[in-house]
């Protein structure tokens, strides 16, 4: 398919494009936020855990490296895909798919290892299928917009 094949993209994809970006933007400053210690961020993740700093980063740097990596991969594949879309390029679904998989992984990793002192697993299992909600609809979205000659 050449750039000459697409067809005119409706501003709905724009919003969506943007919005996805937006919605990963949250993740990627999460992510490296947690992964260079900004302890006034941590602070205000150990609201109501009854967690110290100390403890919250302890938890986060006793990470194994492939835990790091998947969550890595999971965060960064979501920003690139975002980005792709926004490219218009059909790359857009590989990055979300690689996503998908560091999302499973670090998903596995925190029902096996939950934070210390956390009793129930309710609200961070909510956000969690939250994310993959939204991750498996960006892949729907961009399979779809792909389909329609929109990404090429």
């Amino acid at each position: 398919m050449t750039a000459s094949d697409r067809v005119k993209t409706p501003t709905s994809f724009w919003i969506v494009a943007f919005l996805s970006l937006l919605w990963n933007a949250f993740g990627a400053n999460d992510y490296v936020q947690t992964q260079t210690g900004n302890r006034s961020y941590i602070e205000g993740m150990t609201q109501g855990t009854g967690l110290t700093v100390d403890q919250l980063m302890e938890y986060y740097n006793g990470f194994p490296a492939w835990m790091d990596a998947a969550w890595a991969l999971g965060v960064w594949g979501s920003v690139a895909g975002s980005v792709l879309l926004l490219l218009r390029s059909r790359f857009a679904l590989h990055a979300f798919l690689i996503s998908l998989v560091g999302l499973v992984f670090t998903t596995a990793w925190t029902i096996a290892s939950p934070m210390p002192g956390q009793t129930s697993m309710l609200v961070p299992m909510i956000f969690t299928v939250v994310i993959f909600a939204v991750l498996i609809a960006l892949i729907w979205y961009s399979r779809r917009m792909y389909a329609k000659r929109i990404l090429a």
